[in-house]
């Protein structure tokens, strides 16, 4: 059912198929990752088929190792018509030593289709619960802005090149 599930959390070994030259897990495969928690949660979220429509401020803080459990954690902090923004941090936990770390976090927003046409669909609205959940709320709409004034510097630079 739709409207009830705002928050998806997937956990996996990280393997030898996953990272790169280094020895880490590649950037491509945490963003493959993110991708897949933000859309689970967003079609939970709205009951809906979902696109990506931006990835924001993806930050790479700490590696991902072989054998690390990784947790990959999407949650809603905001809704607009059709939209579903999600804060998306993947944590890796070395089981050896019991260590845990942020290694990656991104805000995402999705958009909720309907299947015959394709044409966005409204969502069911999310509220915050407490305080924590507003200031996730405040960051989703501040990321809105500055998204908004990217897109008006990228249409100036592109108005420029021809």
């Amino acid at each position: 059912m739709s409207g009830q599930q705002h928050e998806v959390t997937f956990r996996f070994l990280a393997q030898p198929t996953d990272v790169n030259f280094g020895g880490k897990v590649h950037g491509g495969m945490v963003m493959k990752w993110i991708d897949q928690a933000g859309y689970a949660c967003a079609v939970a979220w709205s009951g809906a088929y979902c696109v990506t429509a931006s990835v924001s401020g993806i930050q790479f803080v700490k590696p991902i190792l072989i054998g690390d459990l990784v947790s990959v954690r999407a949650r809603l902090i905001h809704t607009g018509t059709s939209s579903m923004h999600m804060a998306v941090d993947v944590l890796a936990h070395d089981l050896r030593s019991g260590e845990q770390r942020l290694a990656t976090s991104c805000v995402m927003i999705f958009v909720a289709l309907d299947k015959p046409d394709g044409k966005p669909t409204p969502v069911p609205r999310w509220e915050p619960r407490d305080d924590a959940e507003r200031r996730l709320q405040e960051q989703a709409k501040h990321l809105m802005e500055l998204s908004r004034e990217m897109e008006q510097l990228v249409d100036l630079r592109a108005s420029t090149v021809i």
